[in-house]
């Protein structure tokens, strides 16, 4: 199966675009099993106090982000698009099982193509209005997306070197 590729709204998402020298599979694998997000998710200092996965359309994506000083903040959604190896959407717009929920924020697209021996990764956060786009822009998307994405790739090496 191949889905389109989402044409990005300048004024309601926020894109990381990147090659990176990992396979997509690895890449996947660290997407989708929770013991390996539990590793690179959150950029460093912080950590990953939690992590539930039911990878399938309506089934939970969960994470609990733990801050240096402790405090723990939870995410709580559910997948939209499942495509092995190519794709996830993923929201907090809803809980498992598409119920609606209280504080929607964004919703996320995970693309990965081939690219060379790597992968072209495309993370895709996308806003209902211009001023939550604002909003976790000046949370730092970049800056901590991209730490994530560093994170990311080192860990899949450890799985690389592993194989």
């Amino acid at each position: 199966m191949t889905t389109a590729r989402h044409v990005p709204n300048p004024a309601l998402d926020l894109v990381l675009e990147r090659d990176i020298d990992v396979p997509r599979d690895l890449v996947w694998a660290a997407w989708t099993t929770p013991e390996h997000i539990m590793q690179w998710f959150v950029p460093a200092p912080w950590t990953m106090a939690a992590c539930d996965v039911d990878l399938r359309p309506g089934g939970r994506f969960k994470t609990v982000m733990r801050s240096p000083e402790g405090q723990e903040f939870p995410s709580d959604g559910c997948y939209l698009e499942v495509v092995p190896q190519q794709r996830l959407v993923f929201t907090d717009t809803l809980l498992p099982g598409y119920r609606p929920a209280p504080e929607p924020f964004f919703t996320a697209i995970i693309e990965m193509h081939d690219s060379g021996a790597g992968t072209r990764y495309v993370a895709t956060a996308m806003h209902r209005d211009p001023e939550g786009r604002a909003r976790h822009e000046g949370m730092g998307f970049f800056d901590g997306w991209g730490t994530a994405l560093n994170q990311l790739v080192a860990h899949t090496k450890t799985l690389r070197a592993t194989r």
